[in-house]
């Protein structure tokens, strides 16, 4: 069960703690939208973002390609204010454990788990594709999974982001919570993913950016509910 706060954060000693005792626990599911076998009973929610555009071909050093890929290996685009991501950077990406401190209506905060399950790194003439999908542990107050994604065009040069998410309720430490994340987690769902685009457009293209907010020039996002 997920466990929450009104008010008061974690220190980092008791955050070590819990990041340790994840090692111990499996997904919260048995099987996700990408399994043909899934049930029908997925949220599936996605939105897509222009970072920007190098000159066509491969990725270039340093370019916005590269600084998106660093940026979302470090889970630096997500919003501090609305998800942060505790975990150990010097851990390998695949298989590295993550605890997300959830923060809802400015007062409430939940821990919750993921693993990331899966990393890809693609690269052939027409493209080159980096990013890594995490899954939710046990615990978690949602069920399912998340894909973050960058791709370059070698063709046009033009840098996406992408995020996919399949997902469904799961174990809410209480009642309240449940109806609260039914009333209100659209709109943080929609808010979380127009900054993600916006802090990773502004660090991909080199410009500063408020804290938690879209940068000004920030890119249109497109969203997409299945």
């Amino acid at each position: 069960m997920a466990e929450w706060r009104i008010l008061r954060r974690w220190s980092e000693p008791e955050l070590r703690e819990r990041l340790d005792a994840l090692a111990a626990l499996g997904p919260n599911f048995a099987e996700t939208a990408d399994d043909p076998q899934a049930t029908g009973d997925w949220t599936r929610y996605r939105s897509r973002s222009i970072l920007g555009q190098e000159p066509p071909g491969p990725p270039q050093p340093d370019g916005i390609f590269e600084r998106a890929r660093a940026a979302v290996v470090d889970y630096e685009f997500s919003d501090p204010d609305i998800v942060r991501g505790h975990f150990e950077p010097d851990a390998p990406l695949l298989g590295r454990r993550m605890l997300l401190e959830l923060r809802a209506v400015q007062v409430l905060r939940y821990l919750s788990g993921v693993v990331v399950g899966r990393v890809r790194h693609e690269q052939d003439e027409d493209g080159t594709t980096f990013g890594f999908r995490y899954d939710t542990l046990e615990g978690h107050i949602e069920a399912g999974v998340e894909w973050f994604v960058v791709h370059k065009d070698h063709d046009t040069g033009i840098v996406t982001f992408r995020i996919e998410a399949s997902w469904r309720p799961a174990q809410f430490p209480n009642w309240w919570s449940r109806l609260g994340f039914a009333l209100v987690g659209p709109r943080y769902q929609r808010r979380w993913h127009r900054h993600a685009h916006g802090r990773l457009y502004a660090i991909a293209t080199g410009r500063a950016h408020p804290r938690g907010r879209p940068t000004l020039g920030a890119p249109e996002v497109v969203f997409e509910r299945a």
